[in-house]
């Protein structure tokens, strides 16, 4: 079976991360990608597995309530804004933190 996964689409996902990855970095991650992907095939092969409904929770007696969505009125931006020192237009500016 030929990997879906390439160096490329693995470099292309860590420079979009913000992460480098050394070559033998990347042949890891191709590695595990492989992995995953057999194992998602294999879960995809059980028979009626199409007709199982996905959960929403772990446990099958979770009880939750959910609460009444109530709309109120919102704080204006422009007071908010107002306790910021840095603001361009309606957006608040904040300092540079990544490379």
């Amino acid at each position: 079976m030929e990997s879906k996964f390439t160096k490329e689409i693995v470099d292309d996902l860590a420079d979009k991360l913000l992460i480098g990855l050394t070559p033998e970095e990347n042949k890891m991650v191709l590695d595990e990608f492989d992995i995953i992907d057999e194992q998602i095939n294999i879960i995809n092969d059980i028979p009626g597995i199409d007709k199982v409904e996905p959960m929403t929770h772990t446990l099958d007696d979770f009880e939750y309530e959910l609460r009444e969505d109530i709309v109120e009125e919102s704080v204006p931006i422009d007071d908010l804004l107002s306790n910021c020192d840095n603001v361009s237009g309606r957006e608040v500016e904040v300092p540079k933190v990544v490379g």
